[in-house]
């Protein structure tokens, strides 16, 4: 009886050191996808007040928490019954991530002078409605970046059992998810911990210096991570199309992985641009 107990203790050991290896080059594999996640959600999850940054970012987290309850178990058996399925959706959310990133460029560059009228509407939009938009949009964004940052770990781990498949990948996920806000919350408190220094040293000293240091650089990261985000966005798209469409992957063999990456999730975001530019005229406005 003493035998067998310890033989599946034994068993569960074994088990947990096949999932540590596995879970460990899951996360290095999945490490670059993380990085733009982190760019990407820290764009996003900036721009609100002071006291509704992390109210906010706790919402944008939840969200995320629950793309993966429900991207995990779905990529599982997608893998097992229908894996072709797991490519379609993952360019699917190649081409939104592309127009995420190509609107914010032609919006730079081609945006117009807000008329009288545009300022009043602006002004009178609700608040807490505003924010909400804002939030769905960065789950949204999350949502794709988790089907890849998951597809990825699960490809890791293919040829293991089905058991270190879902260990693997939901501690990847829940990783991704905790260390992406995590470092969020930190950056966009910076600011409020600098006031804090500079009060609590009363504008003297080391933490004063500190503090206003953090209060300069808020700004700074925050135009930085914009640009980094936007780059990601592209990148990231165009990785999914160079990785997952057998024609696109055979293309332009010589040039730069990265510059091709780059330049397809451009041309797919300007596609996407586009073609919902030309619809919304089509479309008469009311």
């Amino acid at each position: 009886m003493a035998s067998g107990f310890f033989a599946i203790l034994d068993d569960i050991g074994a088990l947990m050191d096949d999932v540590a290896v596995a879970a460990k080059v899951a996360t290095k594999k999945t490490a670059g996808i993380l990085g733009d996640d982190l760019a990407v959600n820290a764009e996003k999850a900036t721009g609100f007040l002071s006291s509704r940054e992390i109210p906010v970012l706790w919402a944008i987290t939840k969200g995320s928490l629950l793309n993966k309850l429900i991207i995990v178990p779905i990529a599982l058996l997608l893998n097992v019954f229908f894996p072709v399925a797991i490519k379609i959706i993952l360019v699917l959310g190649g081409f939104y991530l592309a127009f995420e990133g190509v609107e914010k460029i032609v919006e730079y560059f081609f945006h117009h002078e807000k008329s009288g009228h545009e300022v009043v509407v602006e002004a009178e939009q609700d608040p807490a409605a505003a924010e909400k938009a804002k939030v769905k949009s960065a789950v949204m964004t999350d949502f794709i970046l988790s089907v890849e940052i998951v597809i990825i770990a699960l490809g890791t781990v293919l040829n293991e059992s089905v058991g270190i498949q879902i260990v693997t990948v939901s501690i990847v996920a829940i990783v991704a998810t905790i260390g992406v806000y995590g470092i969020v919350a930190l950056i966009v408190r910076m600011d409020d911990t600098g006031y804090k220094l500079i009060k609590r040293s009363a504008d003297k000293g080391f933490f004063s210096g500190l503090g206003h240091i953090l209060v300069k650089s808020l700004p700074v990261i925050i135009k930085i991570l914009s640009v980094v985000g936007t780059i990601a966005l592209i990148l990231v798209s165009g990785g999914i199309f160079v990785h997952n469409i057998e024609f696109v992957h055979h293309l332009f063999p010589a040039i730069p992985s990265i510059v091709k990456e780059f330049l397809f999730g451009l041309f797919a975001g300007l596609l996407v641009v586009g073609l919902i530019t030309a619809v919304k005229k089509m479309i008469p406005s009311r």
